[in-house]
């Protein structure tokens, strides 16, 4: 056991966050705490590290045991190198290496016959015993490597930390946290400032953290890939889960069940009691069970069930018809400055399109964005929108264009509609506004609560096209589910810049990666499609060139020979195994793109005026269309499983090859 929750009461005013709550946390565990927001999630997290103080309770630590934590926000440095803020981690360490340099040169003015010097000598020996089991040497290269994981690149190392914008300051704090290595590691909605690259870095970094963590996020396959337990708020009270956090999500609305039920049964028995009272209540022969029965209902002690969070039944308001292609961008060209964002691309959103847009932060996402929504101009090259194409935009910088002085109702029916102004309230319920909070004012709002004002304005505009620049970032996972729920059965266009792996894989199609310094490219597929086949590319790319020295490698360990046999093995495999698999599925790609190109022949005929009059043409069209349509979706389902076999199979060869090498 490393950690002890005894007894915690946490009191807000007359609301009780949490009351008598107890669990331990064991070495190397994982925990997932949930709950909606405002439920105690971040409080707790607090009180565990020291910030705040319980009104009752206690939390026990054991000996030697550190806690470290990474809020959600309000982190920034400046005056300092990136490389030396990171390595402060190690503030410990170094105070021990420069008292071995002070004792290093008291020592050289001691007599060595001395008990003095022996003493000295001594103390210098423990010390350097604590460093060299720290590994002190590496203590720079892991820095660099971590630094790296998180996005950051070698030049950056020597930037003073203040040329670092928030996400970035997070970035850095949370580098500092992974060097210490506390026992107990403590992150609050740790992906909210990474790209996807940094994601799964971190997330392969967190499977192999020696300490226990503490976790709370809205990244479900986060939360799935790490936790094996998840303690859920309700109500000022808790209830654990053992299992990742999907278990828990279909455990807990089973748990509901059974608690509706109870709730039932518990109310038609106070029901039956207190008829029983009024009934008998001035009858004299029966007083004394009236008695019984008032005390017997004081005792009672409530099942309360908590509201859903969420009402899954959203729907975008009906989109104006659009023409085949939505926007297209020709030569475009960005610059702020000196600076270039991205050079001379060529690119179209055809009608259908679910594009997630990923890359590293500052690679281009949000500036190619705001193009496409006619907000930005290029610096050279046109960006030429479709004909009747309607745009709705959301970014996180529209919550700062909202009235200060409105109430939250009130700026939400001033967007909407006269065919959305019904959905209004129900919306607001869905995006965490209930009762009251619909009637504060805009300027009272935290950056997140105005964020959601502004996704809920948007959301009720009618547009067949929406571009969304991180949508989820303040959304729970109710909230994530509603708005994906209706992102799938939207029958428009739209672009999502997000690092949400579990909000975007069901309802995108294309993804679109941005690298600083190069064109965007496009992978078929949605964002787990999209890493495999990154990670595929780098996989092949490592193989072909030739290992640095002392670097692991296939067959290493062998003999000269027995290497080359291994990878002639490999080679001939790949020949005989791999090449016919890729070249159906370059195959399948042309094909692909065969039939988007028909598609796109079929829908210019439909619009012309001379076509749509005539009904035989239209419905032999409209037919051409479907088949075309359905022949494209079992083409995406083969091209799927096919880049799956051939994953599965450059794996088979490799393992294959070496069992052979080792086993003769």
């Amino acid at each position: 056991m490393v950690l002890s929750v005894q007894n915690l009461r946490v009191q807000y005013g007359a609301r009780v966050l949490f009351n008598d709550l107890s669990f331990t946390v064991e070495d190397g565990e994982r925990i997932a705490l949930a709950g909606h927001n405002g439920a105690g999630k971040s409080t707790l997290m607090k009180c565990i590290a020291g910030l705040n103080e319980p009104d009752s309770g206690s939390i026990i630590k054991s000996r030697h045991s550190q806690v470290g934590y990474l809020p959600q926000e309000g982190i920034h440095i400046r005056g300092r190198r990136l490389i030396d803020e990171a390595m402060s981690a190690f503030a410990d360490l170094m105070d021990l290496q420069e008292r071995i340099d002070v004792l290093t040169r008291e020592m050289a003015g001691l007599d060595p016959r001395s008990a003095a010097y022996s003493e000295v000598l001594n103390e210098i020996g423990e010390l350097e015993l604590v460093l060299h089991a720290h590994n002190s040497a590496r203590l720079r290269p892991r820095t660099e490597s971590i630094l790296r994981g998180l996005g950051f690149k070698d030049r950056d190392f020597d930037r003073d930390c203040g040329e670092f914008s928030g996400g970035w300051q997070m970035r850095i704090a949370l580098a500092k946290l992974l060097l210490r290595e506390p026992e107990v590691l403590l992150l609050d909605e740790p992906t909210n400032h990474l790209d996807i690259q940094s994601q799964r870095w971190m997330e392969q970094y967190l499977r192999s953290y020696r300490g226990a963590i503490i976790l709370i996020s809205h990244d479900v396959a986060l939360l799935d890939a790490l936790v094996s337990r998840t303690i859920a708020f309700y109500h000022g009270r808790a209830e654990e889960y053992a299992g990742n956090f999907s278990y828990f999500l279909k455990e807990s609305v089973l748990r509901k069940e059974i608690l509706l039920r109870q709730k039932k049964a518990q109310d038609r028995e106070i029901a039956k009691t207190k008829e029983f009272i009024d009934r008998f209540r001035y009858k004299a022969t029966k007083a004394s069970l009236v008695q019984s029965r008032i005390k017997q209902l004081e005792k009672v002690e409530l099942i309360e069930v908590e509201e859903d969070d969420a009402v899954m039944n959203f729907h975008f308001p009906a989109p104006p018809a659009g023409a085949h292609s939505v926007v297209r961008l020709e030569k475009v060209s960005k610059h702020y400055g000196s600076v270039s964002v991205f050079e001379n691309v060529d690119f179209e959103i055809v009608k259908g399109d679910r594009i997630a847009i990923v890359g590293v932060n500052g690679a281009g996402k949000s500036t190619f964005s705001r193009l496409i929504s006619g907000g930005e101009a290029p610096s050279s090259g046109s960006v030429t929108m479709g004909r009747h194409t309607q745009v709705a935009f959301f970014s996180q910088t529209h919550a700062d264009d909202l009235d200060p002085d409105k109430t939250i109702l009130e700026c939400v029916e001033a967007a909407a509609t006269r065919e959305s102004a019904p959905m209004v309230r129900n919306l607001l319920g869905c995006f965490l506004f209930r009762g009251d909070d619909v009637h504060k004012r805009v300027g009272v709002l935290s950056g997140g609560e105005r964020s959601r004002v502004a996704l809920v304005c948007m959301l009720l505009h009618p547009a067949n096209f929406l571009i969304l620049d991180e949508p989820t970032n303040h959304l729970d996972i109710q909230s994530q589910q509603v708005l994906q729920k209706a992102l799938s059965e939207y029958p428009g266009s739209y672009c999502i810049v997000s690092h949400n792996r579990s909000f975007l894989d069901p309802i995108v199609t294309k993804v679109l990666e941005f690298v600083p310094g190069e064109k965007p490219r496009v992978y078929l597929g949605n964002v787990s499609d999209y890493l495999e086949k990154v990670e595929r590319e780098q996989a092949l790319a490592a193989a072909a060139a030739s290992p640095p020295s002392g670097a692991a490698e296939p067959g290493a360990g062998l003999d000269r020979r027995a290497r080359r046999r291994m990878e002639a093995e490999i080679r001939q495999k790949k020949t005989r195994l791999l090449r016919p698999l890729q070249e159906k599925l370059e195959l399948l790609e042309e094909e692909i793109a065969r039939l988007e190109t028909e598609k796109t022949e079929i829908t210019s005929q439909l619009e012309r005026p001379e076509v749509a009059a005539d009904t035989e043409a239209v419905m032999e069209l409209t037919s051409r269309f479907q088949q075309t349509d359905r022949q494209l979706e079992t083409c995406f389902t083969q091209w799927a499983d096919l880049s799956e076999k051939i994953e599965e199979t450059e794996a088979r060869i490799q393992e294959e090859a070496e069992r052979n090498v080792s086993g003769s």
